[in-house]
């Protein structure tokens, strides 16, 4: 008998068809013998539409409120799947985040989990019931709900496998598996049949919608196999482990990530200590939570140079707030910014060894007259910022370089 955690976002539930479809595949599941924990998401839209029904009432409703309007989206998941579940004869629960043991950080939107107490889940499956666990979502040291951030599931089945040492953890989504770029855009995407954490942690980061960025960070941690396929097709999906296939291929996959903006902060002097300047900027902008990701310091003009980033779109007024506030004090004329970018990434272990991956990059984006605006590399993944409206374009044309002969 195994412990199988299955997580099922909100496409594979979004209405009754679907959920009776997912209650088959779990008590498939459950009759060979297993032990069985679901986690679900929100059904389809639901979170897009609480906010917006949010927006309706309050357009700066706080954090702390939010987090208690979404956290309905998976208590009626749930509940739904668990009654369907019902139906079918088998004996099942279904709890909300902080029912199944989650204690997280107070950071309401984008909260960390401390800790899973998997008592309550033990007890259960003791019982031989399937357990049903709200995702997304836990309670912090003042008894608050709090949620996880998007995607935010993907990390509340992967904590819950580590935590019970599951001997697997299958996340079915609406594609059967991790492909080179995605396919509802690119026809001829390929897909992989296994990926390194390392890989798909990249991927997941530049914007690859499959996995949630900390769900692979955890698995990778406490090395939790996972599985990512569809509920619809039930076909073999693609698996996430330490080491993928030994022939790799050179990249294993494009990604474009539209939730980003560009700020500048312009005319900041040279002298005296420009890197001492730069600490101060970006250790400010970490103090309020804001990651940085490419970071462009121009060759300088009259004594003073620009120093560019890029940042998540949805923290570029709180960045832009904060620079102004502190922008005489670091000598800076401006600041300038730009939603209306993109980045474009290939992610691949292969490029570790294979030099010139960087010129067929950037030969692809020149066969399609798409300009480069900024440029980050490591051992494993090439950026490029480009203009929103070339993203699309830049990605098809990336992908035809790299795997037309595939």
């Amino acid at each position: 008998m195994a412990l199988i955690v299955q997580k099922f976002g909100g496409s594979s539930v979004k209405d009754a068809e679907r959920i009776n479809n997912v209650a088959d595949i779990v008590t498939s599941t459950y009759k060979e013998g297993n032990d069985v924990v679901v986690v679900v998401s929100a059904q389809g839209d639901t979170t897009d539409d609480l906010i917006a029904k949010a927006a309706e009432i309050n357009d700066k409703p706080s954090k702390r409120e939010m987090d208690m309007l979404l956290s309905s989206g998976e208590q009626i998941s749930a509940s739904l799947l668990a009654m369907a579940i019902e139906r079918m004869g088998y004996p099942v629960v279904s709890l909300l985040g902080w029912q199944a043991g989650f204690d997280t950080s107070s950071d309401y939107g984008n909260a960390r989990i401390k800790r899973v107490n998997v008592q309550r889940i033990e007890q259960e499956l003791d019982k031989r019931r399937i357990v049903v666990v709200t995702g997304f979502q836990g309670v912090n040291r003042y008894g608050d709900m709090t949620t996880l951030g998007r995607g935010g599931s993907d990390t509340s089945a992967v904590a819950i496998a580590a935590t019970m040492h599951a001997d697997l953890c299958q996340i079915f989504t609406d594609v059967d598996g991790v492909y080179t770029a995605d396919p509802r855009k690119i026809p001829g995407a390929i897909k992989l049949s296994s990926i390194s954490y390392d890989e798909m942690l990249e991927l997941a980061t530049l914007g690859a919608q499959v996995l949630h960025n900390r769900s692979v960070e955890m698995a990778k941690k406490y090395n939790i196999e996972l599985e990512v396929l569809s509920s619809l097709t039930r076909r073999k999906g693609t698996i996430v482990k330490e080491e993928s296939n030994v022939e790799k291929m050179l990249i294993s996959g494009v990604a474009k990530d539209d939730n980003i903006a560009r700020i500048s902060i312009i005319g900041v002097p040279d002298k005296p200590g420009l890197a001492f300047k730069a600490f101060k900027i970006f250790s400010k902008l970490a103090s309020k939570g804001i990651n940085v990701d490419i970071i462009l310091q121009s060759i300088g003009r009259n004594g003073t140079k620009d120093i560019s980033f890029t940042v998540d779109k949805n923290k570029m007024d709180d960045a832009i707030a904060l620079l102004q506030q502190n922008a005489e004090k670091w000598g800076a004329s401006n600041i300038v910014s730009d939603d209306n970018v993109t980045k474009v990434s290939i992610v691949g272990a292969g490029m570790e060894t294979h030099p010139g991956v960087a010129a067929e990059m950037f030969e692809a984006l020149f066969s399609r007259s798409v300009n480069i605006q900024m440029i980050s590399t490591s051992e494993i993944k090439i950026s490029v910022l480009l203009n929103k409206a070339d993203g699309d374009r830049a990605v098809e044309a990336i992908h035809e370089k790299f795997f037309e002969n595939h």
